[in-house]
């Protein structure tokens, strides 16, 4: 069983900034690429960061210079630092971790998501 858990979010004025984090837990033994997603109400969930198992970084347009993802793989976890946010940003944010729980860590591999984190821009 793998669990993946989101937090961090919360109410913040334009331009604060929030630290989300993203835990796998349970029979996870490798991790493969960690993506951060959010959707606002009556919109799609969107893609806006991922990071691979190489440390890479994409980011989605409206985020790159403001966003940041990073991963912790000794405690399978991953971060998303959002700074000078903006009402735009406001949404739930999920995070989809790509992992298996094969002891030798060649796969099969799977997607996990959380039950996502809500983040508020306000003033």
């Amino acid at each position: 069983q793998v669990q993946v858990v989101e937090s961090g979010g919360g109410s913040v004025q334009p331009g604060g900034s929030l630290r989300l984090s993203c835990v796998a837990s349970g029979t996870v033994v490798k991790i493969n690429s960690v993506e951060w997603y959010r959707q606002a109400p009556g919109m799609r969930r969107a893609l806006v960061a991922r990071i691979d198992s190489a440390g890479r970084t994409t980011y989605t347009e409206s985020v790159k210079g403001r966003f940041a993802v990073s991963r912790d793989n000794a405690k399978k976890t991953a971060f998303l630092e959002m700074n000078n946010l903006k009402y735009e940003d406001a949404a739930a944010y999920y995070c989809k971790v790509l992992a298996t729980q094969d002891i030798d860590g060649l796969g099969p591999y799977y997607d996990y998501w959380g039950q996502g984190t809500q983040v508020t821009v306000s003033s």
